[in-house]
């Protein structure tokens, strides 16, 4: 048994092959959809970048893209400053794909009529295909389209052939194949279009002649030559946190370096059932890794004790977090000079989401300070290693399990860096981190079992704990805890809707919880989307 405050070390290690791919960029205008027009070049298996619409010709061809895709955007082609794209992009050779505003930017730009819709398009609308072309080939005469459009293409730039047109929107679809330049006035990257990623394979293989050679194994490969190259033989560290991204980034860097890493996982006794276990036995076990585990428990709960505040819980978590992990490597600092071979490198599991929201756009708003713990001090001055910041969360999964990465941690639902501290509602005690762990396990555990893990992308349970409710339990009155099951569905966690969870598992789920933590005398359900609720409720 280990003691609170105790450091712990577990050993062990491994390696292999690289290679780059072409690079489709998609070119911002300001769209929702941008992210996900990449993710699903990327679902093609052809990497793709997304970067902004104010980049100029000369560098966005510096790039040397494989192709072009230019997003949807709120602006209207016939207003005064709206985005424009220079013709040159048009005529340097490269394919280009223009959806939604990209596609009425890109007939602008070649002489076709954009003009105000006589009928604006917003949401399913039937598209009839008049010619397939390439864009379109295997395409049903009609199919169902998600649209979102009040300005249209009238005309289409001369040397296109129009293959498909609505009702608002005499141009829907067009092709220059001589050129390599195409583009839908719908949006081929939503669900809602049921035909779109056909579409979109079609302008990758067949439009700009791509390969998907965008793999698991391919991207590993390039990312162990890339860690190599920047690393050396230095020594690195690591900051597990128990979540998907700091192990797969963890498993990538050790595949590339072996025992020159050694990761530091900070127990902040704030995360679930079994989650430590997890971490120190299950993951060592399968990737060889060295580990440091500091048990730093008792200091975070003692400083959280008595605040109720939900900004300045993640405040005290991230200061605690920060000051444990700098002692820890420190000492794994002193002990590596003491080798000759001090420590310069430090592993983050950056994803490309928080690349571009952090400095892809024009600045998005502070929702919550420190959704995640871990942004550590520059004084440690280590050098950053990021080897999933061009991958999609979606990405990082497969990357894990190709790794060897147990499925439990693989397949773990987002959690947040500071744990169930902000699932308390009020202050966090032992007592009620253990009501929580309990209902938490519960609730994961049953939709496990019904088969509902691939359909939510997150499940919060958040303990009211300040709040009462009357019960009965046996023949007794009780005066227990709320708990709030906040099941939600989402892509990239941006937006969410609430899962419709089939009834028959919330009653089990409802019933197991209320009979198994005495604590709780009452569950309820979270039916808001987000906006206007975020996912979690601190």
């Amino acid at each position: 048994m280990k003691r609170a405050g105790e450091t712990t070390v577990t050993q062990p290690d491994r390696a292999a092959p690289g290679r780059d791919t072409p690079t489709v960029l998609v070119i911002d205008f300001g769209a929702q959809y941008a992210q996900l027009i990449a993710r699903r070049v990327r679902e093609a298996h052809v990497y793709s970048e997304v970067v902004p619409h104010s980049w100029s010709v000369e560098r966005i061809l510096a790039r040397h893209p494989a192709a072009i895709i230019l997003s949807g955007g709120p602006a209207s082609v016939c207003e005064d400053g709206a985005p424009r794209v220079d013709p040159a992009l048009f005529t340097a050779g490269v394919p280009v794909f223009g959806i939604c505003y990209g596609f009425q930017a890109m007939s602008y730009a070649l002489g076709g009529v954009v003009d105000r819709a006589a009928v604006g398009e917003y949401g399913h609308t039937d598209a009839t295909v008049t010619e397939p072309g390439t864009l379109l080939a295997g395409s049903p005469e009609h199919q169902s389209v998600w649209m979102s459009h009040g300005v249209a293409v009238q005309a289409a730039p001369q040397g296109f052939t129009v293959l498909a047109h609505t009702a608002g929107a005499p141009v829907a679809a067009m092709e220059d194949p001589s050129l390599r330049l195409y583009g839908v006035q719908w949006h081929p990257e939503v669900l809602h279009t049921p035909l779109g990623q056909q579409t979109l394979e079609n302008f990758l293989y067949h439009g700009a002649g791509l390969e998907p050679t965008w793999t698991s194994e391919n991207v590993i490969g390039q990312q162990v030559e890339r860690i190599r190259a920047q690393v050396g033989d230095h020594r690195v560290i690591c900051g597990l946190s128990g979540g998907v991204d700091s192990a797969v980034a963890a498993a990538l860097v050790q595949r590339a370096v072996g025992s020159q890493l050694t990761c530091i996982f900070v127990d902040h006794g704030l995360l679930r059932k079994d989650e430590v276990k997890q971490v120190q036995e299950d993951f060592v076990a399968a990737t060889g890794i060295r580990l440091v585990t500091v048990d730093a428990s008792a200091q975070f709960l003692g400083e959280l004790a008595g605040v109720t505040e939900p900004e300045r819980k993640r405040k005290i978590i991230g200061r605690e977090f920060i000051r444990a992990f700098e002692r820890a490597a420190r000492d794994l600092q002193n002990e590596a000079s003491a080798d000759g071979q001090p420590i310069r490198y430090l592993v983050q599991g950056t994803l490309y989401p928080d690349v571009v929201e952090s400095g892809g756009g024009d600045g998005a708003a502070n929702i919550k300070s420190h959704h995640n713990v871990g942004g550590l001090p520059e004084d440690l001055q280590f050098e950053l290693v990021e080897p999933l910041r061009t991958l999609f969360k979606d990405e990082v999964r497969e990357i894990g399990r190709e790794l060897g990465v147990p499925e439990v941690i693989v397949s773990r639902q987002p959690f947040p860096g500071p744990g169930l501290a902000i699932r308390i509602i009020g202050e966090v005690t032992p007592e009620r981190l253990a009501i929580l762990r309990e209902a938490d396990a519960i609730a994961r555990e049953e939709m496990t079992r019904a088969g509902l893990d691939d359909e939510i992308w997150q499940c919060p349970v958040v303990l009211l704990a300040d709040v009462h409710s009357v019960g009965v339990q046996g023949d007794s009155r009780t005066y227990g805890h709320p708990i709030v099951l906040r099941p939600v569905t989402s892509e990239d966690a941006m937006t969410a809707d609430w899962a419709h969870v089939p009834y028959d598992v919330l009653s089990v789920i409802s019933n197991r919880i209320t009979n198994e933590v005495r604590e709780i005398n009452r569950v309820v359900l979270d039916v808001t989307s987000k906006p206007p609720g975020t996912i979690e409720w601190e």
